[in-house]
């Protein structure tokens, strides 16, 4: 194996992992290969679409492969062939052992979490709902089991107030592409210690899980504390986006926010309150919350102010 130059497959289908392949095909690496998934129809004309990954593969000139089934002999022939020293995984689904065991220096797989903390597709999602102060990069080594594989390399990094799922996802994603390229320098010289995940776990720590999230599952409880209200709107923007119902049409929120003081609203949850010009105002458990942006069934995505414009109930 050249040491000083890699031989690298990567393993990736999502936008999160577009600007870690520009910094592989940006290096004096070798990008030998891509596996994303197969195109599908996409969009309303339902045309077929092509991954993220796939897209910018094809404008380097990368061969790309899109196997339906990731244990077929013939993909895993054609992944022998490429003869891989390292393979990288991004936002991809889980691999069979025969692939992650492939290369001499195995498959490492950026996740968009604290591990062991917030394992699981949707680990920015539930970091915004469940109201974390911080989250981060991990890469990781990849095992039988998904995301528990022990960790090489972790670096943190602050939630903003009022930030969303979007414009989260789209920091993590420099970062992890930024932490892989020094990763992968460490592991060529041999700096890291992989440290198993049950050792990062400290007295007293509650592990979250981090499901993939659906549509149907993103209605809004306006019986909740106003602030568990807010980080569920915020951790559904861009997607699957929260929704709650407005004179029998679905109503989508992206933005919202405490009203402060806080104080237990006279009517029932999920009251509307508007003067009809500037606010919009839905009662939760123990106080209001102020509707930024949103959109209803049929009409255009926008700023409550230019919302109120053309709303008559």
């Amino acid at each position: 194996m050249q040491r000083d130059r890699l031989r690298i497959v990567f393993l990736g289908t999502a936008a999160f992992g577009v600007p870690s392949l520009e910094a592989l095909l940006r290096s004096h690496h070798q990008v030998v290969g891509v596996v994303t998934a197969p195109d599908k129809p996409a969009g309303r004309g339902l045309q077929t679409a092509m991954s993220p990954i796939k897209q910018v593969a094809l404008q380097y000139g990368i061969p790309v492969l899109q196997p339906v089934k990731l244990k077929d002999a013939g993909f895993l022939e054609q992944l022998q062939a490429l003869r891989p020293d390292l393979q990288v995984v991004v936002a991809f689904r889980m691999l069979p052992e025969a692939v992650w065991k492939l290369p001499p220096m195995g498959t490492i797989n950026i996740h968009a979490s604290l591990l062991p903390d917030y394992r699981g597709a949707a680990p920015i999602q539930w970091a915004i709902i469940n109201g974390e102060a911080e989250t981060g990069i991990t890469i990781f080594q990849l095992s039988h089991d998904i995301d528990t594989g022990d960790v090489l390399t972790q670096v943190r990094t602050p939630i903003l107030p009022g930030e969303t799922a979007g414009e989260l996802h789209d920091r993590l994603k420099m970062i992890g592409a930024e932490l892989l390229m020094n990763t992968i320098e460490d592991m060529m010289h041999h700096r890291l210690q992989p440290i198993p995940q049950a050792q990062l776990v400290k007295p007293g720590m509650t592990l979250h899980p981090a499901p993939k999230i659906h549509k149907t599952d993103a209605q809004i409880l306006w019986d909740r504390p106003a602030v568990q209200v807010v980080q569920w709107i915020l951790g559904m923007n861009p997607a699957p986006v929260a929704w709650t119902q407005l004179d029998g049409k679905i109503l989508r929120i992206f933005r919202a926010h405490v009203c402060l003081p806080l104080s237990s609203p006279a009517a029932p949850p999920g009251t509307w309150d508007t003067d009809g010009k500037t606010y919009l105002h839905v009662a939760a458990a123990d106080g209001w919350v102020a509707v930024d942006e949103l959109q209803l069934e049929g009409r255009k995505r926008l700023p409550v102010k230019e919302f109120l414009k053309g709303f008559r109930r």
